[in-house]
């Protein structure tokens, strides 16, 4: 069997014509064309619920859905305490500090009480020796007088003009109320609910008769706990000194900013020329604690009981006939001649001087009247007292003077002294 040649190989037979180096095609192919490129497409901008907002390449509005709150609501401010506290009606008309009577006692009306028989007191006269005195004491007192008229005067007649002073004196208890609101500071606070008590139910210590007094208890069950109405609750308030502004006019150059500096004219060196400083309450916040709450936005609101000791005196000094002007009796000391105090004092009987009865009658009833509507009478004291008032008449060269001494101590009134100044240094007794 002939083997096959050596040069014929399978596949390559159309290769090797003359010596090899043929060329054989190369099979078609589907492919071979050539394609054009393929260019990367956009991304997928298409999202649901924004189609609007993409239009034209983004940067669209879309409204957002309507609100039932979006209209923008006022700010809710703190609303004032509720002062509504049952039995203080009256008392809280226009702000508090109304009365309310107190309640009645059976015992209200004076009873009468037996008083000593008076008599016409018998005191020692004025003597020459201790008028002169007091007169020579009078004129040494007054820088610009001469003492001669009182030393050398020769005293000729003394004539008593004794009178009396009637003072009553009612020592009340007057009971009303304030409102007052201080900080909460997260104490627990008497809020029980309870119905609180009537303001002549509330004990309270009575400081002793006849010395003025005052004192505040808060009345139990009225306290509540609020926003501070005053600062709307934000713990401030604005500046009163700056207005808010931070900054006030400059003192040292009324605002100008500059300053004369002999001639010449300099910037303010307290202001640096801006004619503002800093304010100095507020630091420059034009903002000060609430002076209500003291920063702390809530307060706690309670009603005070504001309970009063005072003594109401009248006194009346019976006319006299001596020329001495009565309004130099006023301030003078007397002699004690009567005095009774009580709950409430009868009216005075059987006096000598048939004016004083009248007076203490007028001053107890004109008293009962007026303090019984709105207080409480806790005890009355009425007193007598003699004024001495002794004229003298006395004579310095060749001409007739006149003096007065007076009161328990000697007082001395000379209008028509002699040898007084000229004119006005010197106030005249």
């Amino acid at each position: 069997m002939d083997s096959p040649s050596q040069d014929s190989v399978p596949g390559y037979e159309t290769m090797p014509t003359e010596g090899g180096g043929g060329l054989l095609p190369p099979p078609t192919l589907s492919d071979q064309q050539p394609q054009p490129e393929t260019q990367p497409s956009c991304p997928n901008w298409d999202v649901p619920g924004y189609e609007k907002m993409i239009t034209e390449g983004g940067g669209g509005f879309l409204p957002p859905p309507t609100l039932s709150d979006q209209q923008p609501q006022p700010e809710t401010q703190p609303s004032c305490p509720n002062w509504d506290v049952p039995g203080y009606e009256k008392m809280l008309i226009e702000g508090g500090g109304g009365f309310l009577p107190p309640p009645m006692l059976f015992d209200q009306q004076p009873q009468p009480v037996p008083q000593p028989s008076f008599q016409k007191w018998d005191f020692p006269s004025l003597s020459k020796d201790d008028a002169q005195q007091a007169f020579i004491q009078y004129a040494s007192n007054k820088r610009c007088y001469s003492t001669k008229p009182a030393e050398q005067g020769v005293i000729t007649n003394m004539e008593s003009f004794d009178t009396y002073r009637y003072r009553l004196v009612t020592f009340t208890e007057t009971r009303t109320t304030e409102r007052s609101e201080r900080p909460h500071y997260g104490e627990k606070i008497d809020n029980s609910g309870l119905t609180p008590p009537g303001p002549w139910e509330i004990p309270v210590n009575v400081p002793p008769f006849f010395q003025d007094d005052s004192h505040i208890v808060e009345i139990p069950h009225t306290a509540s706990v609020t926003r501070c109405f005053h600062c709307s609750a934000r713990g401030y308030t604005t500046c009163g000194s700056c207005g808010g502004l931070g900054r006030r006019i400059c003192s040292g150059c009324g605002g100008l900013g500059t300053v004369y500096y002999g001639q010449n004219r300099q910037f303010c060196i307290v202001c640096g020329g801006s004619g503002r400083t800093i304010c100095y309450l507020c630091g420059g916040t034009g903002e000060t604690t609430c002076d209500v709450c003291s920063g702390q936005k809530m307060v706690i609101a309670a009603l005070n009981l504001v309970v009063n000791w005072h003594n109401d005196v009248e006194e009346h000094t019976v006319e006299q006939s001596s020329g001495l002007k009565m309004s130099k009796l006023d301030n003078v000391p007397g002699r004690e001649l009567f005095t009774d105090s009580n709950y409430m004092v009868y009216p005075v009987t059987n006096f000598p001087d048939p004016t004083v009865v009248q007076v203490s009658e007028r001053l107890l009833r004109e008293h009962q009247d007026k303090y019984l509507k709105n207080s409480r009478i806790l005890q009355q004291r009425q007193t007598i007292e003699l004024l001495p008032i002794t004229k003298v008449t006395y004579q310095w060269k060749g001409e007739s003077y006149v003096f007065f001494v007076y009161g328990r101590d000697f007082k001395v009134s000379a209008v028509d002294y002699p040898a007084a100044c000229c004119g006005c240094c010197c106030p005249i007794m």
